[in-house]
């Protein structure tokens, strides 16, 4: 079995969405998933997430956001790129996600960022989610 980090983070959020929880606890950290986290902050699709225990492994706490009408910001998350099957995009070829309504995430050598910073710096890289 292979174990996907990015994969366990979408569904801790995408289940914590379901319910209707105010908060869900990712564990065990990464850079990669706080990266993640620190993007989707940004961008406005998550309150915000804290760090609360750095002992094997960390542990982290996400605060989900939802409108006024309860209705969550976040409508899906995919993953794109797995580890079986990698999936790799030059500059042209990132894809608009819900004709620029969500985002999609991607790993450069620049490090993590969203389509709309890897096309305005022209790099490409790893498609790694898209969110909407």
């Amino acid at each position: 079995m292979i174990y996907d980090p990015i994969a366990d983070l979408l569904t801790r959020l995408r289940n914590g969405v379901r319910a209707k929880h105010n908060r869900v606890i990712i564990e065990p950290l990464s850079k990669i998933k706080l990266g993640i986290l620190e993007i989707l902050k940004k961008e406005g699709f998550i309150e915000d997430y804290k760090v609360i225990s750095k002992e094997r492994g960390g542990k982290c706490e996400v605060v989900l956001k939802y409108d006024e009408g309860g209705t969550p910001l976040i409508s899906d998350l995919q993953r794109v790129s797995k580890p079986s099957r990698r999936v790799y995009v030059g500059k042209d070829k990132i894809p608009w996600v819900k004709n620029g309504l969500g985002i999609a995430i991607v790993s450069t050598s620049q490090g993590l960022m969203t389509d709309r910073e890897a096309r305005r710096k022209g790099v490409g890289g790893e498609l790694l989610l898209i969110v909407w």
